[in-house]
């Protein structure tokens, strides 16, 4: 009995680290699997340890719970070994399972419980093993038949896990046989990948086959067999020593792949750990005598990565395995191998690759032993991961405590003054934890394609540019967390090249993030190269933090002196208004610009700020609003004002001799032209043209007018001589230009030369708040003209001026109460004073004035000179002396030119 106690104790040992095909209800000592089974697995999984702990606790006190505790464990090593068999029965018997159904798929069932299952699939390359639930499982799977039958494949089943999908679309049967094993449980599983049905005969023929393969199974061990099984798994407690002393399995691979080599041969033994991203892993550590580079990373297959239930594969060819033909090892030459996963606790800490550059190195009954090996390997990891730890916890407690010296540090500098006058401070605070040559700090400009250096510090030898162009990878990603460059020389950024140039070779970013914007980044360089770590981004950012509360009370009191500067420039401009509106009202006959309405305000704001430019300015309004008296304050408070102030009518002159008037002549340029002109535009040189009515000119001096207003230059009528313009020019119409514009009445181009700043004035119906403050002006003015003042106006003349519609506008009401000044007789205005009667027709600012058509131009000066004969003689009140001596001509002269003119 001891001797089966000692046999017994041993095959557990071994079973401790086998794959699944030894778990049998009754199972082996825990192993935990990457995804959880419920309690009643861990209930069964748990039974060979209580049986051990039996026999150690029993002693020689029970004898009968010994011997009970003795057959237990033997019993589990029967039924695992029947599982064993089962495997190696199918490989070797694998030819004849392809004459009853070629599918090329075959395997086994057996429950380890009432809730999860073994799966062993035999293929044409190789085996594997999984631990599934039963839901994972295709239905016929799920339960031991009581005969052999077929079934179709119900695809339409969801599964749990990705990878379980995974593995059953690699295989694609599209129909299952089944049959029984009886005396060992569970079933013996075949199919077709086409979904035909199998003969009467293939179906029986694989009952046969379930039949004695479980006798085969049920069959003693040979002792031979299982005694050399456990010399070689005796051989692998060198591996103990080896490892018991290493933090880093890396530093002992060599040594363990010599002692793995000794029980299983292999070229190269392979420990892949997972990276963050679940389809790849990582080569941690190689060793043996394989020559064939491998990469340092490679894409791990569904159904071998963290997430799923695997427990070995044996592969016997890579080049006909659907998933591993296309990865690495294949590639690489490598023709077989045997890969076991390494778990401890519930962690999967990776996977044990052993390769081999023949095909069919492995067998089943070598899975045991690689997981000996990958167990004591997986102990030698789980030890590195505990002092990683360990170091990870030491580091971040001084980080910590660094994070603290620094806010300690960095609070007073921050909280108070600009970062720029104390940011060589801060770099001096930095430098105790932060190793670096130039500490930086790029602020992105409006136009975010560049940084400008708001403050450096250190690198007084290396100077950066004032504007630095970030890396576009950074400016295209907003989140981006912080920036590690090993060595700007090797990089091909534009940005890091210009670094390396100055002599810089590493570098650290992390951003600044203003309203939750990215605004700028602290910057850390160093001449030297790979000197920053992820493990300096959290020092760094705790240093950003702080400049960002700086920056962002900066940012609030810059914001807050603009408010304060804007106000103050408002008030400025009203004062200023009022300082020109009362300079304007004294210089123009008093109480010209009057009124305090929003609308009325609203234009002289714009007036004055236009006022201080060269820009030419486009009055629109009604008729009567007083345009030109806006035209003389933007004069009044321009650089300007010293200047002539020079007002031409466009309507009140005649087309031929407009041109004449606003360009000038020369002596000779028509008869009776004896002398030289200047025309308007040289009188207003220095000062301002004032063009109203604008919308009169004919279309030939538009012509002519558009490039004094493009290019500056002109001639006189009848002159050769170019002349320059340097009169500002202000412009006003009661017409609506863009109708005029589509009638071809008026240039588009002078429109838009003309429309560079336009101000609209409101009709005196839009200020009713004004009425009263101009008709109170107004009957001051005129009672000082008179020379009797006017006692005041009504209540009844007040309601009637304030309901009037005021076509006429400002105009229309001087002229009316001018009237009534004169009625009362110096008396109080009354209502029937002013005579005011509604429009016949719709106010102004309800219908659009027509615009009259100008005669078309003469193409001779006949014309111009018959007008100016007629001007002269109007200026002189038909004086044809005088006229003859305002034309330059004799009174004998003129009156040739009167016959001539046919004028009397």
């Amino acid at each position: 009995m001891c001797g089966s106690v000692s046999f017994g104790n041993a095959m557990s040992a071994s079973l401790a680290i086998t794959p699944l095909y030894l778990t049998a209800a009754g199972g082996s000592p825990p192993r935990i699997r990457l995804v959880p089974q419920p309690g009643a697995d861990r209930e069964s999984l748990s039974q060979p340890r209580r049986a051990r702990d039996d026999v150690e606790a029993a002693g020689d006190r029970d004898p009968r719970r010994v011997a009970a505790a003795c057959d237990r464990l033997t019993a589990i090593c029967v039924m695992a070994n029947q599982r064993l068999r089962l495997v190696g029965m199918l490989r070797d018997l694998g030819p004849e399972l392809k004459l009853i159904a070629p599918a090329g798929h075959f395997g086994f069932v057996v429950p380890d419980s009432d809730r999860t299952s073994s799966l062993h699939i035999q293929s044409d390359w190789g085996s594997a093993g999984y631990v599934f639930g039963i839901g994972d499982l295709p239905s016929p799977l799920r339960e031991a038949p009581r005969e052999a039958g077929q079934f179709a494949s119900p695809w339409a089943d969801t599964f749990a896990t990705e990878s379980v999908n995974a593995m059953w679309r690699t295989i694609g049967i599209e129909r299952f046989v089944v049959a029984p094993l009886p005396g060992v449980g569970g079933l013996f599983w075949t199919g077709c990948r086409t979904g035909d049905l199998l003969t009467g005969e293939q179906v029986e023929a694989c009952a046969v086959l379930g039949r004695r393969a479980a006798a085969l199974a049920a069959a003693p061990e040979d002792t031979h067999e299982s005694l050399g099984r456990l010399r070689r798994l005796d051989l692998l407690d060198e591996l103990l020593p080896a490892l018991a002393g290493a933090l880093d399995v890396r530093d002992v691979f060599e040594r363990v792949a010599a002692i793995a080599e000794q029980v299983l041969p292999h070229e190269t033994l392979v420990l892949l750990t997972p990276t963050d991203d679940p389809s790849r892993g990582q080569f941690y550590a190689r060793a043996g005598r394989g020559a064939v580079p491998l990469p340092q990373t490679v894409d791990i297959p569904p159904q071998m990565r963290p997430t799923a239930s695997w427990d070995y594969f044996v592969i016997a060819d890579l080049r006909r395995h659907p998933d591993e033909s296309r990865m690495t090892a294949a590639q690489a030459g490598f023709r077989s191998s045997l890969q076991v996963p390494i778990r401890v606790g519930q962690r999967f800490l990776g996977g044990l690759n052993m390769m081999a550059l023949e095909p069919d190195r492995y067998r089943i009954s070598d899975v045991a032993i690689a997981a000996r090996v990958a167990m004591h390997v997986g102990l030698a990891l789980s030890h590195h991961q505990l002092a990683q730890d360990a170091r990870h916890a030491a580091e971040l407690h001084a980080r910590t405590a660094s994070l603290e010296l620094l806010d300690a540090l960095l609070a007073p500098l921050t909280d108070t003054g600009d970062v720029r006058d104390v940011f060589d401070q801060i770099s001096e605070i930095a430098q105790k934890v932060i190793r670096h040559d130039a500490l930086l700090l790029p602020v992105l400009v409006p136009e975010r394609k560049q940084g400008r250096l708001y403050a450096t510090s250190g690198g007084a030898d290396r100077p950066f540019p004032e504007f630095v162009d970030p890396p576009a990878y950074l400016l295209s990603d907003p989140d981006w967390e912080y920036d590690i460059v090993d060595d700007l020389k090797d990089d091909p950024m534009k940005s890091h090249a210009a670094a390396a140039q100055l002599g810089y070779r590493s570098a650290l970013r992390v951003p600044i993030r203003l309203d939750g914007r990215f605004a700028a980044a602290l910057v850390f360089v160093s001449c030297q190269t790979a000197v920053y770590k992820a493990g300096d981004v959290l020092l760094a950012r705790r240093m950003a933090d702080r400049i960002t509360l700086s920056l962002s009370r900066e940012r609030r009191a810059a914001a807050l002196a603009r408010a304060d500067e804007a106000t103050a420039r408002a008030v400025r401009l009203e004062s200023r208004v009022r300082e020109l509106t009362d300079e304007l009202d004294a210089r123009t006959g008093n109480r010209r610009v009057i009124g305090e309405s929003a609308e009325w305000h609203g234009a002289l704001t714009q007036a004055t700020q236009v006022a201080s430019t060269d820009t030419t300015v486009l009055l629109l309004g009604e008729s009567g609003t007083g345009k030109e008296v806006i035209a003389r304050f933007l004069h009044r408070a321009s650089p300007r004002r010293d200047g002539p102030f020079v007002a031409i009518n466009c309507a009140a002159l005649p087309e031929h001799l407009l041109e004449a008037e606003l360009f000038g002549y020369e002596r000779g340029a028509f008869t009776g032209a004896t002398q030289s002109k200047p025309g308007q535009l040289e009188q207003a040189a220095g000062g301002t043209l004032f063009l109203d009515e604008v919308a009169e000119m004919n279309p030939a001096s538009q012509a002519k007018f558009l490039r004094v207003l493009q290019e500056r230059e002109f001639q006189r009528l009848g002159g050769t001589r170019v002349l320059t313009s340097n009169a500002r020019v202000i412009a006003a119409t009661n017409r609506d230009l863009l109708k005029a514009i589509s009638r071809g009445l008026f240039r588009e181009d002078l429109y838009y030369r003309l429309n560079v700043f336009a101000i609209h004035l409101p009709a005196l119906r839009e200020r009713p708040d004004d009425i009263l403050p101009l008709s109170e002006a107004f009957i001051a003015e005129i009672g000082r003209g008179f020379g009797r003042p006017v006692a005041g106006i009504s209540r009844e003349a007040r309601r009637v001026l304030m309901e009037h519609r005021w076509p006429g506008n400002v105009r229309e009401l001087r002229n009316a109460l001018e009237r009534a000044a004169i009625l009362c007789d110096g008396g109080l205005i009354a209502a029937e004073h002013l005579a005011l009667r509604p429009p016949a027709a719709p106010p102004a600012a309800d219908r659009v004035a027509p615009v009259v058509p100008n005669p078309p131009p003469r193409s001779d000066l006949k014309s111009v000179e018959r007008a100016m004969v007629v001007k002269a003689l109007h200026d002189a009140h038909a004086n044809k002396s005088r006229a003859a001596k305002l034309l330059g001509l004799t009174r004998a002269q003129l009156y040739v030119r009167l016959r001539r003119y046919g004028l009397r």
